[in-house]
């Protein structure tokens, strides 16, 4: 067992690294120094690395030129060292809120200026790389330091095997993935800030990005397996309210993370993954959680550079609320939560997509830690489909690679809301009331 002392020393040493690192960030970025976007680095089309020529979800090149730690070249590297995204959307959902939808928003019909990022991303020198991401957001008026990740990278050969091993720093457990059935990285990549959602979600689910900080060890064999393990600190409360990051999860001690996956025959990709955190509560107490799942995916190309991909992913937590049971949060310590989502993808060469997604969540009842269902329960079932266009995303577009655009409407109906299909909330509010017509334009640069 490790001492106490050691994993304390540990902690704050993860924690000045984040501040170094943050601090660093800023430096380039404010100097302009070795930072171009990735296509602009690599010389390649942004359907090189992206699935319907537009992010997040990535293609083989894609996967690779991230497991390498965005070193990889071919393109200008006197381009511009940062990348910006805007994103509006417009958000309607079947029957208006009871209150405003945000802090300067109506209860329903609300355009919004959702996103507005700038980006410092590629390659540091030959093994080091970045990721960082800061966003304003009109809805709230606050720009925040969001996903941020550093990665060192360092191909190896031993006999007929060969592979990758690096290390990854970051700010939010599963950001370093390559797959996309994480929540993290998981469809729909955008979606409505102006629209109800379910409350419940295992903590793996982004329940502490951007407030903590971790290192990952990660290592590639022969492209079929791949594996990572990562300890992670809570930020300090100063750091995170200079950054404008959530202050919602305390962690006592580190905790892990984990993942494993094996390339199976015929394009198939199965998968684990695992977090084991403690929340600080008061008295001394914590709350645990204990994140366990299984996920695979299947990506197949057709004719002309068509492609179809199919994620699935199984989340099961325990929780064992003991600092919130003592406060009267919860009506019991013991809880369960799991989570299921499948999502298909099918994106034609000239940029078309279409998209559908499942997600089921269903857990222990409790009147306490679940306040906003009528029936206690953390239940909820729902579809998202997609359309959307993303027409500057090939080799022969419009100022490529400086500049993509991806327009699309999305629409997602629930089946149930809060542990209901009706009066989810006892005051009559239906789960189809949450049903949500989202259109979006989606600018990078």
């Amino acid at each position: 067992m490790v001492p106490i002392a050691t994993l304390q020393f540990r902690g704050r040493a993860l924690r000045r690294m984040a501040l170094g690192l943050s601090c660093l960030l800023l430096g380039w970025v404010g100097t302009a120094q070795a930072l171009p976007s990735f296509a602009r680095q690599t010389g390649q089309p942004c359907a090189g690395c992206h699935v319907g020529a537009f992010g997040p979800q990535l293609t083989p090149f894609g996967r690779e030129f991230k497991l390498r730690g965005y070193t990889m070249q071919g393109g200008d590297s006197s381009a511009l060292p940062v990348s910006a995204m805007l994103v509006e959307t417009y958000t309607h959902t079947a029957k208006a809120q009871d209150g405003p939808a945000g802090p300067h928003d109506g209860s329903n019909n609300n355009a919004a200026l959702q996103e507005l990022s700038v980006f410092g991303a590629g390659r540091l020198s030959s093994h080091v790389g970045v990721f960082a991401q800061a966003t304003y957001s009109d809805i709230d008026r606050h720009l925040a330091l969001d996903n941020v990740e550093f990665r060192f990278a360092q191909p190896f050969t031993r006999g007929s095997h060969a592979g990758v091993w690096g290390i990854s720093v970051n700010n939010n457990p599963g950001i370093s993935d390559l797959r996309h059935t994480q929540g993290v990285w998981r469809f729909p990549y955008m979606s409505a800030d102006l629209a109800p959602s379910p409350d419940a979600a295992p903590l793996i689910d982004g329940g502490l990005s951007q407030q903590v900080v971790g290192a990952e060890a990660y290592a590639s064999l022969d492209g079929k397996w791949y594996g990572s393990f990562g300890l992670y600190d809570t930020l300090s409360p100063g750091f995170r309210s200079k950054v404008n990051a959530d202050d919602g999860a305390r962690l006592n001690g580190l905790a892990p993370y984990w993942r494993l996956t094996w390339q199976a025959p015929h394009n198939i990709t199965l998968g684990a993954s695992g977090l084991h955190a403690k929340l600080r509560g008061d008295g001394g107490l914590d709350d645990r959680y204990d994140d366990v799942g299984v996920d695979a995916t299947y990506e197949a190309y057709a004719h002309e550079g068509d492609m179809l991909a199919i994620n699935a992913s199984w989340m099961h937590e325990r929780q064992r609320l003991d600092a919130s049971y003592a406060a009267e949060a919860a009506a019991r310590p013991g809880h369960t939560l799991d989570s299921t989502n499948i999502n298909a993808s099918y994106y034609f060469a000239a940029g078309y997509g279409l998209s559908a997604a499942w997600f089921s969540r269903s857990g222990t009842h409790d009147d306490l830690w679940y306040p906003d269902s009528a029936n206690a329960s953390p239940g909820a079932s729902g579809e998202v489909l997609q359309a959307d266009w993303t027409p500057w995303g090939t080799a022969t577009s419009w100022k490529q690679p400086w500049a993509n655009l991806r327009l699309g409407v999305q629409y997602t109906h629930y089946d149930r809301f809060n542990g209901a299909s009706s009066n989810y909330d006892g005051a009559g509010r239906n789960a189809g009331d949450n049903d949500t017509l989202f259109l979006l334009a989606w600018f990078a640069l």
